[in-house]
């Protein structure tokens, strides 16, 4: 499989853990509650470990670098879609979620949406190096069982 396809594979996986993670947050009236958010973490652990073991087993890429890279461009992707979802989010179905953000603690007042975008890119690109470097300290001693057939 090729790299371009896992890492575009998980992040859509990524992105789709959030968005269910978000709409259940919502029908559950804990759209409000900003500390639930830093749960969508583990979407991004999740995501930045499935695209790394694929990687690995799939490719068999035991290179430390490359696995690193493909971890940090899944999420990162990851994130490019979460932060178009959101635009589609607030541009479309819920313009009053900017209030909500504002209201949080974690984010403070008078946000604009460019704001949340940059503070979303900023957070989503560092969580992405942060991921990517943790998985890869357990992935550079793990390596993709061999496929040879002894005749």
């Amino acid at each position: 499989m090729g790299t371009n396809k896992i890492i575009f594979k998980n992040a859509g996986l990524i992105f789709t853990g959030i968005v269910i993670f978000f709409f259940v947050m919502k029908l559950l009236g804990l759209d409000n509650v900003s500390e639930l958010r830093f749960l969508n973490f583990v979407f991004v652990l999740w995501g930045v470990n499935n695209a790394i073991k694929s990687n690995i087993e799939l490719n068999h890429d035991n290179l430390y670098l490359n696995n690193f890279s493909v971890g940090i461009a899944t999420s990162v992707v990851g994130v490019g879609f979460t932060i178009l979802g959101l635009l589609l989010y607030v541009g479309f179905l819920q313009p009053s979620f900017m209030q909500v953000l504002e209201n949080s603690s974690f984010w403070g007042s008078k946000l604009t949406l460019p704001l949340v975008i940059f503070a979303l890119a900023i957070e989503g690109i560092a969580s992405s190096v942060m991921c990517s470097f943790v998985l890869m300290q357990y992935y550079k001693n793990y390596k993709a069982a061999s496929n040879t057939v002894v005749s």
